[in-house]
C-alpha cells in the first residue's frame, strides 16, 4: 500500500515533538545567557537529531504497543496500527530508519565534539531502544525523564561548549516533569486498558486518585523549584518569566481533577493540554534566558 507523505507524518506524531525539542532549546537559551564561546551549528545538530531520534522512539513504541495489544481499537491515542492504516512490519521498518538515522547523525555530532557526547548518546539511545519493555514494568515515567530532560540538556550544552556543566540540571527539572506528566496523565487515562493488557505503569500501581495528585504535582511544582533556584542565584532571576505559563498548569489541574467524578473520559485531552503547557513554560523560559543574555 502507498502512502501519503501525510500518512507517514501521522505515523511519527510530529505533534508530540516538543517534548524533546523544547528541553534542547532551553539548553539553547542557556547557552546564549552564560557562555560567550558558541557553536550554534552543533546545537542545531542537537536539536534536530533529538526529534529524529523521538520520531525512531515514537514508532518503535506504538509497534511494541501494538503486538502486546496495549494499543488496540478501544484505546485512546495513535490508530496508525489498531486501524490498519500501517502494518506492524511498516512501522518497524520506519523506526529501525529513523533510529540509524539518528544514530549515524549523532557519530558524527560525537567525532565533531569528544567522548562525553559518545556516552550521553549511548544513553539516548538505550532509552529509546529499551522504553517499550521498561514501560510495560512501571519504569517509563523515569525513562522519560532521564530522556527528555537530564540527557538532552547535557548533551546539547557539551555539543556548543564542549564542557559538562551540572548546572542545566537546575532547568532540566522543571522541564522533565511537565513532559512527564504528559506521560503520566496518559498512563492514569489508560489504567483500566493497561490493566487488560497484562503490563504496568506507575498509574497503575498507585491508582488513579494518587495519580491525578502526583501530575498535579508534576504540573505545578516546577514554579516553585524555578523560584527557588533564582532566589539562590543558580538560575538568573529573568527565569522567574516562567510564572507566566502558570495559568494553563492552574486550568489542567482543574481538567485533571475532574478525574475524580468523570473518570477516564474526563482527562481524555488532558495529555494535549500538558504537551501545550509544555511547549509554552519551556518558549517563556528559553526567552527569560535570551533576555538574561542580553541585558544581564
Amino acid at each position: 500500500m502507498k502512502h501519503s507523505f501525510k500518512d507517514w507524518m501521522i505515523a511519527v506524531r510530529p505533534w508530540s515533538f516538543p517534548a524533546s525539542a523544547m528541553p534542547v532549546t532551553v539548553s539553547l537559551g542557556y547557552v546564549f545567557a552564560m557562555y560567550d564561546d558558541v557553536n550554534w551549528l552543533n546545537g542545531v545538530w542537537a536539536l534536530v537529531n533529538i526529534v529524529i531520534f523521538h520520531a525512531a522512539g515514537n514508532t518503535w513504541s506504538d509497534y511494541f504497543d501494538y503486538r502486546r495489544h496495549v494499543d488496540a481499537e478501544d484505546t485512546f491515542g495513535v490508530r496508525t496500527l489498531t486501524t490498519g492504516m500501517f502494518s506492524p512490519k511498516e512501522i518497524f521498518r520506519l523506526s529501525a530508519v529513523l533510529l540509524f538515522i539518528a544514530s549515524a547523525a549523532g557519530v558524527i555530532l560525537w567525532l565533531r565534539t569528544g567522548m562525553p557526547l559518545l556516552y550521553i548518546g549511548l544513553g539516548g539511545v538505550a532509552c529509546s531502544v529499551l522504553y517499550p519493555f521498561l514501560k510495560y514494568r512501571a519504569l517509563g515515567d523515569a525513562v522519560i525523564f532521564m530522556a527528555y530532560a537530564f540527557l538532552p540538556t547535557l548533551g546539547t550544552v557539551y555539543a556548543c561548549t564542549l564542557q559538562i556543566d551540572w548546572q542545566v540540571l537546575y532547568f532540566a527539572v522543571p522541564v522533565g516533569l511537565i513532559t512527564v506528566a504528559i506521560l503520566h496523565c496518559n498512563n492514569t487515562r489508560d489504567i483500566s486498558t493497561d490493566n487488560r493488557a497484562n503490563i504496568s505503569t506507575l498509574a497503575m500501581k498507585i491508582g488513579g486518585k494518587a495519580s491525578i495528585w502526583l501530575y498535579c504535582f508534576e504540573v505545578i511544582f516546577p514554579y516553585l523549584w524555578l523560584t527557588g533556584c533564582a532566589m539562590a542565584g543558580v538560575l538568573p532571576l529573568w527565569s522567574l518569566m516562567a510564572w507566566l505559563a502558570f495559568i494553563p498548569a492552574v486550568l489542567n489541574v482543574r481538567i485533571a481533577a475532574g478525574y475524580f467524578k468523570g473518570g477516564s473520559a474526563s482527562i481524555a485531552s488532558l495529555d494535549e493540554a500538558t504537551a501545550r503547557l509544555q511547549l509554552f513554560f519551556s518558549l517563556v523560559l528559553t526567552v527569560s534566558f535570551v533576555l538574561a543574555g542580553l541585558v544581564g
